[in-house]
Formats: structure tokens, C-alpha cells, sequence
């Protein structure tokens, strides 16, 4: 039973449906909103500027020039431009690189988001920023970094190729696994992610064809997955990709989908709560296998090896890892990741194998006692 626990619903304005990216107007009028600087990456410079002139005089300009891992220079770039325009606001329209962008301004200025998704990233619901310099990413939470709106249109998916299509959805998947087994776990929090990962492992197989079901349903799940994340603590899955991505500029997305699998099989003798929602949502009892399996069938990578992650630079992932705390439901010695990171490198099913020693915890946190009870 859950007798004790603090669950803080996130501010935030939703609309979801088809075809609502055109009442983008709408949420400048609810924000009152006089003046945006839309954002984008350089692959979605059209769409951008089609969501500008849509706008008229209120938008103060596009600046497509996100990129991944919100490099530092970049972040810098979009915060002077924004100033310079006199932008009162910003509409962030594409995945997790765009609004991790608008999430540097926002840090910068103070400037309200709307955010406009079109992947399954899920950032557009967390207080989470991240930002890379010199090779090194950092995080942090801030509630001036979180969306004052979001727009969800499953229409703006449709341009996403299939194995973009699914590793955004399981990257958006990793997120509630973690939520599953964070200390700061709730009842709520739980029936949000095992709803969330549902949501997306049901739509996995339509993301690989024209199925609009399957990216409301991928975009619904997304949106889940992102909420629990941003509500709770990051642990091992998140610690590694990004010291994975920021350090060797992996593709974020791709890099969740590889080491998933990974994670779950080493927090799983630790965390049953965890297990047995993932058991249940892939109808398997080996869940790390079937997710493993799943996303290989359906075209995804499965070898970091692939993403341009050479086994030489294993140690240094492990020594990245290992030099900063970070929650986790069992303590996880340097050789067991550095044997999880050479599986995932060199595209190896994940071990099953009680690895994780059941009910203890890195030092970074106490142990949360009965949150992982049921």
C-alpha cells in the first residue's frame, strides 16, 4: 500500500488533437503574447516559417538553428536573438533539440514556451534544461524552463521516418521506466507511467507505417512519459545517455533505445514494481528481453556500436558515471556498467541475470523504505 508520499502537479495548458497546431494564435491570446521568436532546427526551417506567417505580426522572426544536446554557442546565439527582436515569447516547434532551445532562453530571459512537439520526446512537459560545452552536458530543473502551453498534433508527426519514429517513441518509453522505480515515485506517478508505456508499446508497431491511430497514440504516451519525468528523479538510464550523448554527440534518441534494455535488466532484480508493469505492458515475464527484441524487429538500432560509440571509449563512460551521485533503486558497481556498456556496444541481448543487489541503493539517496511497495 502507498501510505506516505508528495505528488506536485505540473502548471501547464494542454491541447491535444488533430490539426491544433493551427490555434498556435489562440495560445499567444491566453499567454497574451504580443511578440514570438519561433524556433526550429534547420531541417524544419519550413514548417517553422509556415507557423510565422500564420502568426502575422506577432511572430518577431524564425531562428532554425537548434541542434542536438543544446550546445552552449547555440543556446547563446538563440538568447541574443530572442533579446535583439524584442521577443516577449517563444514558440518552440519540433522534438527535444528545439525545446531544449526554447528551455535556454527561457532560462536566459525569463520568456514564457509554447511548445509545439513533433516527436516523441516528451521535454515539453519537464522543468528539466540541458546544455553542452566542451564536451560535457549538464542539467538542472527550473520551473521557468517548463512550457506555458502545449500544443500536441499528431498531424506534425507525420513527417518522421520510421526508425526516427520509434526510437523517439521508446526514448519517450525510458521515461517511464524510470519514473517506475525513482525514489520520489507516487500512486499517481506509477498509474501515469504504466498507462504512458502502454500507450507507446501498443503504438510501436503502427510508427513504421501510415497509421495516424498509432501517432495519436505514440503522442498521447509521450506526453505521459514526459509528465512522470518531469515529476520525479532521474537515474542510471538517463545518467548514462547523457554522458553518452553529450560526450560523444550519439543521437539522443537512438542512444535511449540501445541502452534501454540494458537498465532494465539491471534495475529489475531491485525495483519489482518497475518489472511488473513493463511485465504486463509487453506480455512477457522477461521484459528488458522482449523490449530488446521489439525494437530490433521494428528496425531500430540495437548496437551503440552502430551510433559511432567505439568499446575503447567504455572506461570513460564508466568513470563519467561513477564521479557524479544519481538516484537509482540498486547500487550499481563500475564493472557491472562497464559490462552492460560493452553488451549495448556490441549489440548483445541484455543480461537478465540478478546483477543489481535487491533493496540497496546508490549513495546518493536513502532508501525510500515502502515507495516501492504496491
Amino acid at each position: 500500500m502507498w501510505t506516505d508520499f508528495r505528488y506536485q502537479a505540473q502548471p501547464m495548458r494542454v491541447v491535444f488533437g488533430a490539426g491544433r497546431s493551427s490555434e498556435i494564435g489562440d495560445e499567444l491570446d491566453h499567454l497574451g503574447l504580443e511578440r514570438v521568436l519561433v524556433l526550429a532546427t534547420p531541417e524544419q526551417r519550413a514548417l517553422a516559417e509556415r507557423v510565422a506567417d500564420s502568426l502575422g505580426s506577432r511572430a518577431a522572426g524564425v531562428h532554425a538553428h537548434a541542434r542536438m544536446h543544446v550546445p552552449r554557442e547555440t543556446a547563446d546565439a538563440a538568447a541574443d536573438e530572442a533579446r535583439s527582436q524584442r521577443a516577449d515569447g517563444c514558440v518552440a516547434v519540433g522534438g527535444g533539440s528545439t525545446i531544449g532551445l526554447g528551455k535556454a532562453v527561457a532560462l536566459r530571459h525569463g520568456l514564457p514556451i509554447i511548445a509545439v512537439p513533433t516527436t516523441y520526446a516528451g521535454s515539453e512537459m519537464t522543468p528539466v534544461w540541458g546544455m553542452t560545452e566542451n564536451g560535457v552536458k549538464t542539467t538542472g530543473r527550473d520551473p521557468a524552463v517548463l512550457p506555458r502551453s502545449v500544443i500536441y498534433d499528431p498531424d506534425l508527426t507525420r513527417s518522421l521516418p520510421p526508425e526516427l519514429a520509434v526510437t523517439s517513441a521508446v526514448n519517450a518509453l525510458a521515461h517511464a521506466v524510470e519514473a517506475l522505480y525513482a525514489p520520489d515515485a507516487s500512486p499517481i506517478i506509477s498509474l501515469m507511467a504504466e498507462e504512458g508505456a502502454r500507450a507507446i508499446v501498443a503504438a510501436l508497431p503502427g510508427l513504421t507505417g501510415d497509421d495516424d491511430a498509432a501517432r495519436a497514440g505514440a503522442l498521447y504516451g509521450s506526453w505521459l512519459c514526459g509528465a512522470v519525468l518531469g515529476a520525479t528523479t532521474m537515474s542510471l538510464h538517463h545518467k548514462l545517455c547523457h554522458v553518452l550523448g553529450g560526450t560523444f554527440d550519439l543521437p539522443h534518441a537512438a542512444v535511449h533505445t540501445v541502452v534501454l534494455p540494458h537498465v532494465v535488466a539491471v534495475n529489475a532484480p531491485a525495483a519489482a514494481p518497475m518489472a511488473a508493469a513493463l511485465s504486463r505492458v509487453l506480455g512477457s515475464d522477461t521484459p528488458a528481453t522482449a523490449l530488446w527484441e521489439l525494437t530490433g524487429r521494428l528496425g531500430a538500432p540495437t548496437s551503440l556500436g552502430e551510433l559511432g560509440f567505439a568499446e575503447t571509449d567504455v572506461a570513460r563512460v564508466v568513470e563519467a558515471v561513477a564521479s557524479a551521485p544519481y538516484a537509482n533503486p540498486a547500487e550499481v558497481p563500475g564493472e557491472a556498467i562497464r559490462s552492460l556498456l560493452v553488451r549495448a556496444q556490441q549489440g548483445e541481448p541484455p543480461d537478465e541475470r540478478a546483477v543489481a543487489a535487491p533493496g540497496t541503493l546508490s549513495p546518493a539517496r536513502p532508501a525510500p523504505s515502502s515507495r516501492y511497495e504496491r
